[in-house]
């Protein structure tokens, strides 16, 4: 086990003290399984020794630990908050929404109101139901599809949460029935030989497929014409994943922005700046079955994330928020990559190609150093120059608006890694650890 009074003696480069991190992570260790409720906020994917376990506050790209030590923030609530913390407008809308009321008897008028908002801005929405997580009306998605096809087997590219018929293909599928496997097909990004294959094997039973349009590759507008093509063909449905690229390719996500057509989108995360809310939208002829198919909880109307996504579209409109995230996500993806390129790092570290969506990819770089010994080591060093990372970029507007904090995110860049290019060239990487390796949450899926 991790010794950390060792640590915080030995290391004569730590910036911070994380003892109030340390002291909650170990109440929580008696009272919440696994610790949090969230396995990608959890400490196993920062370097455990180094990195703070809890944040007290944020104000714009920028937050503070319950040890009071600030951060520029590059997690952004995992890809939640698309105009920063504390965001004015949001705070307003969501102190009106509680003056209110969030949650009556009755159904609200924000119901309407943001369903015509999405049915506005997003190309497939002509109708729209709530939820609260993606998982929800992804799920949500995958029922109606059954529904309207009468068919079973889901096929699946990209991330889409907790729920049995997508977790039923990864490591973390205890508690999950057999049955499912058989009901679900994966396929990779751009892989038209591989989603070819599938459909050809669950000929006349595919009842949807669910997909990211963009994850970790250039994106491929001719393989997703592709797909929608031979969905249309087979009489599945196309369903867009758009949790995380909603709102920031575009408002519609990678489908509008790629210009493909969808019979059904889900978004979340970033529509409501971090205030829980999702969205399953689609074509008509499809949503209307949510008539007869159930999809129905108490806190499907609640007003807070109503009131929030209705502030956020607004400053959207504004603002120009997609462009700006666009031109921030340039700076950041040019820089790291200058950076990388200049410490002869190229053949280790790798960008994905997409500047709103940017993951860092590490690879071995000699016998016996796996990608995340790499990674944690680079992770461990930012984090003592005051960047919260753990190896991606999820932008938002207040980061486009403070050029101090991009620039202390390239400064930094810099600088770990002519710390990681050392390590490497002396096969130290593993030496230079102060704390404990990353784990991901998946090892597959």
């Amino acid at each position: 086990m991790f010794d950390l009074k060792k640590y915080i003696m030995a290391s004569k480069t730590a910036l911070f003290s994380i003892q109030r991190s340390e002291a909650l992570w170990k109440r929580a260790l008696e009272l919440i399984p696994s610790g949090t409720q969230c396995y990608s906020k959890g400490p196993t994917l920062y370097t455990r020794g180094v990195a703070p376990i809890y944040l007290q506050r944020g104000d714009g790209c920028r937050v503070w630990d319950v040890d009071c030590n600030e951060f520029v923030d590059l997690g952004m609530g995992l890809w939640a908050v698309t105009l920063g913390h504390n965001h004015p407008a949001h705070v307003a809308a969501l102190g009106k929404a509680l003056r209110e009321g969030t949650q009556m008897t009755l159904m609200q008028p924000q119901e309407v109101e943001v369903a015509e908002a999405l049915t506005d801005v997003i190309p497939c929405a002509e109708m729209v139901r709530y939820g609260k997580n993606g998982s929800d009306v992804t799920t949500a998605a995958v029922r109606l599809a059954r529904a309207c096809t009468g068919r079973d087997v889901i096929l699946r590219s990209g991330y889409h949460g907790w729920h049995d018929w997508y977790v039923a293909l990864t490591d973390r599928n205890r508690g999950v029935p057999e049955f499912n496997k058989l009901l679900s097909g994966r396929f990779d990004e751009n892989d038209r030989q591989g989603f070819d294959a599938l459909m050809a094997r669950h000929e006349g039973k595919v009842a949807a497929v669910v997909m990211e349009g963009v994850q970790s590759k250039t994106a491929d507008r001719e393989f997703l014409k592709h797909v929608r093509e031979q969905t249309r063909k087979r009489g599945a449905l196309l369903v867009f994943d758009e949790v995380i690229n909603g709102w920031r390719f575009a408002i519609g996500g990678a489908h509008e922005w790629l210009g493909v057509d969808a019979d059904l989108a889900t978004f979340g995360k970033g529509m409501a700046n971090g205030t829980p809310l999702s969205a399953l939208v689609g074509k008509r002829e499809f949503m209307k079955e949510l008539d007869t198919t159930f999809f129905s909880f108490t806190f499907g109307g609640e007003t807070l994330g109503l009131a929030a996504v209705l502030a956020v579209l607004e400053v959207y409109r504004r603002e120009a928020v997609v462009q700006r995230l666009w031109e921030v996500g340039q700076k950041l993806h040019t820089g790291a990559q200058c950076a990388i390129d200049a410490h002869g790092l190229g053949a280790w570290i790798e960008l994905t190609p997409h500047p709103v969506r940017t993951f860092w990819t590490f690879r071995e770089p000699y016998r016996g150093c796996e990608g995340d010994l790499l990674k944690t080591l680079f992770q461990q060093e930012v984090l003592r120059r005051g960047v919260l990372w753990a190896g991606w970029h999820a932008l938002s507007l207040s980061l486009a608006n403070d050029v101090s904090a991009v620039e202390r995110v390239l400064t930094a860049y810099d600088e770990a890694l002519a710390v990681v290019q050392k390590a490497v060239a002396n096969q130290s990487v593993r030496a230079q650890l102060q704390g404990e390796p990353i784990t991901p949450v998946f090892r597959r899926h």
